[in-house]
């Protein structure tokens, strides 16, 4: 399929050449959706966001010895996020809408036949992350099927998630003492078969040194529930996107409890069990390669990595406010010895994805660096997944009236 995509690339060169002969003008009156990309500047900290599936392109920080470099994996154009197929993928007709901030001519006519691919770098995930069993759960009697795109499985929302449509850029500050980009998106009522209805908005802010925090929240419309699980899936490489395995980063999480499961499918078994004894164990800080070498030697179908929910540890609070999502617990911490780089993320969901690119192999990606697998880490705050079909888990219906939250904050050092 990666073949497949790069032979689609002349087409795509061709209708930016057709951009090029469109007027400024013919957009406006055409009235489209245009995408674009957007800088957050503080000093030496910077972030790219597209709009293109709210999707972070790329943070860029000093190390140790004050060296810059872009520490998330991904694309150096929009178009390559687009471009970018898998096997599994219907194809979805986009047009590119380019803003000034882009530095792409304006076109009204130039559509590509393709979508994102299986990597989701960097995108927002929904309407419901993760995975659901069968592509189906009842809600209020009523049973909903949704697309399945992970063999019998509905993964990140269905084929064509939030993370592949284009979002609507509602504010941007480009610089000054917080600079924040805020993007929105409605979802209809039976987009990917989920029922009802949301107003979804992600803020990206560069809120003070060194601090990335993203904010999440979501609304229905109408009268119907409907289960919601936002997530960013941002692939984290502390050494630069395109230095190789993360296997030396040391890696911990304030997570004492795991949601294990069925390894062929990766479908939660409903039980939560706790770390301790097990490769899964990263309550103290621990070299990524090692605890992987033990997790591989466990074994088991389909094991070649960490691809696992923890249930995130509540910070010491107690009843009521420990199930609140309404305060930032610490989720993890993870740094780079070679470069130096450390970051801590906190966040109000009450698990986490911790993903070490396991699926990854041989993806050209920006200023032509190969990513390999275990070329990052996942860290991806969420409910837990197939919840709306396991009554035991957190819930994560949202119904009218109803505002669903996730805060993420990302803190780096070095």
């Amino acid at each position: 399929m990666a073949a497949r995509a790069l032979r689609r690339l002349p087409v795509l060169a061709l209708c930016l050449v057709a951009c090029c002969l469109c007027s400024g003008n013919n957009a406006a009156a055409a009235g489209k959706k245009m995408v674009g990309v957007y800088e957050l500047r503080k000093g030496d900290f910077s972030i790219k966001v597209t709009n293109w599936g709210a999707t972070l392109m790329s943070v860029i920080l000093p190390d140790s010895k004050g060296n810059l470099a872009d520490v998330v994996l991904g694309y150096d154009t929009v178009a390559e996020y687009v471009v970018r197929s898998h096997a599994n993928s219907s194809p979805v007709s986009v047009s590119f809408r380019p803003t000034n901030s882009q530095r792409f001519p304006s076109c009204t006519s130039c559509d590509v036949i393709t979508q994102n691919g299986t990597a989701y770098f960097g995108g927002l995930i929904g309407r419901v992350a993760n995975r659901i069993a069968g592509a189906r759960f009842t809600l209020d009697g009523k049973a909903y099927r949704l697309y399945p795109n992970d063999g019998k499985n509905s993964l990140h929302g269905g084929h064509r998630g939030f993370s592949k449509v284009i979002w609507t850029v509602k504010q941007h500050v480009g610089g000054g003492d917080s600079p924040y980009i805020t993007l929105y998106y409605h979802s209809f009522d039976g987009e990917q078969g989920f029922p009802g209805d949301l107003d979804v908005h992600v803020t990206y802010q560069l809120s003070s040194r060194y601090v990335l925090s993203v904010r999440m929240n979501s609304t229905t419309r109408g009268r119907k529930a409907t289960p919601v699980n936002l997530a960013h899936h941002a692939y984290w490489n502390l050494g630069g996107h395109g230095s190789g395995a993360v296997l030396g980063e040391t890696v911990q999480l304030f997570a004492s409890r795991y949601t294990p499961v069925a390894n062929a499918t990766l479908i939660p078994t409903g039980a939560v069990e706790p770390v301790a004894g097990t490769p899964y164990d990263f309550r103290a800080p621990a070299r990524l390669g090692a605890r992987m070498a033990a997790l591989l030697r466990r074994g088991g179908r389909g094991v070649t990595g960490y691809d696992t929910n923890y249930v995130v540890d509540d910070g010491g609070r107690r009843g009521a406010e420990a199930s609140s999502a309404s305060f930032l617990r610490r989720v993890a911490r993870v740094k780079d010895g070679a470069s130096g780089r450390a970051m801590e993320l906190w966040a109000d969901q009450p698990g986490v994805q911790f993903y070490t690119a396991n699926g990854l192999a041989g993806i050209r990606g920006k200023g032509g660096k190969v990513y390999g697998r275990y070329g990052a880490l996942c860290l991806e705050t969420q409910g837990f997944p197939d919840a709306v079909n396991h009554p035991n888990f957190p819930s994560q219906i949202v119904r009218p009236g109803q505002v669903y939250k996730h805060d993420m904050v990302f803190k780096f050092s070095f």
